[in-house]
């Protein structure tokens, strides 16, 4: 957001470091999941893009240090489609062995067989449940995640608590889903993120409250009616931070203060629930749905740019439907 803007609309910090909002549905979630975590559990989190996970999951695994009763590992490898259980293996090392004096470095079997038994030996000792936590975990391939099953079992069986924590779009889940990931589904707690949920105008509030300065109101920042609107046509915390942004640039622009609704409307978006935003939001693209429904991409693009013949479409919807894609 421009200096400016902020100065003129008494704004402290951008939207995005408001922080954590906790709504009831994310409560019982995360203690569902730190329940799943404790037993030694494949758990899947899915939730739309934007939805809020990675700072509810970068809220939780504070929360669950904090606490000591879990110990937290997390990969931050970047290019989940290249990832491989070696890699992730690493991870689990760098964040649960003990530096010795005077040594900078972590030493790590290279010898698979080398490195699984003392990666065991490790995390029973610890005696203490450990969760591996991968974000983007849609975009792994399938043979890591079977991988990961393997490690996991081989890893519980020999007496220690790992749990392997998957979070990502609605893909994630509906993958899960599919018989040929049945190995691993079946043996997964799978939940959904809802985000903000039907409290999308408290979000609102909370936000501006969070990032203004002390006794500024609302009500000088935006109408009633413009909050309504952005309430009604917008999904998600990354898009409510976003368009507010634009609504209060614009509206700096033009040197109207506070926001009203048609400057709220005019900056959103047309087709913001469009068949291609929202088949992003949850996770595909065109090669990977073509993929999934058995038919060539070019049938795809034709479905998104409203090509196809009624009959087509519908059997195409019909498809996705039949996959979780709720088009």
């Amino acid at each position: 957001m421009l200096n400016d803007v902020m100065k003129h609309f008494n704004i402290v910090k951008e939207f995005r470091q408001a922080g954590y909002f906790e709504t009831e549905q994310l409560k019982k979630l995360m203690d569902d999941i730190k329940f799943s975590i404790q037993k030694g559990k494949i758990i899947a989190i899915s939730g739309i893009v934007g939805c809020g996970k990675t700072t509810a999951l970068e809220y939780f695994q504070k929360a669950l240090a904090k606490d000591k009763e879990v110990i937290v590992s997390k990969s931050l490898s970047i290019d989940k489609k290249r990832v491989t259980v070696p890699a992730l293996t690493v991870a689990l090392f760098l964040d649960l062995s003990i530096k010795k004096a005077g040594s900078s470095e972590i030493k790590i079997p290279t010898h698979p067989e080398k490195r699984i038994r003392k990666l065991q030996k490790i995390i029973r000792n610890k005696n203490k449940p450990v969760v591996l936590f991968i974000d983007e975990a849609h975009d792994l391939h399938s043979n890591t995640l079977k991988g990961l099953k393997r490690l996991f079992e081989t890893v519980n069986m020999d007496g220690g608590c790992l749990s392997i924590l998957l979070a990502g779009h609605p893909k994630l889940k509906n993958d899960l889903e599919r018989p040929v990931f049945e190995e691993i589904g079946s043996r997964a707690d799978v939940f959904t993120m809802e985000g903000i949920g039907s409290n999308k105008r408290e979000y609102i509030e909370w936000i501006i409250n969070r990032c203004t300065k002390a006794g500024v109101k609302i009500d000088s920042i935006l109408t009633d009616e413009a909050i309504d609107l952005l309430a009604d046509k917008l999904l998600t915390p990354l898009q409510v931070g976003h368009y507010l942004t634009r609504s209060l640039e614009e509206a700096y622009k033009i040197g109207v203060k506070p926001v009203t609704e048609d400057i709220a409307n005019s900056v959103i978006a047309r087709d913001i629930n469009d068949i291609e935003p929202t088949l992003v939001r949850h996770g595909y693209n065109t090669r990977n749905l073509a993929e999934i429904l058995n038919v060539k991409p070019s049938i795809i693009r034709s479905f998104i740019k409203g090509k196809l013949s009624s009959n087509q479409a519908q059997d195409i919807q019909e498809e996705m439907l039949l996959v979780g894609i709720p088009i």
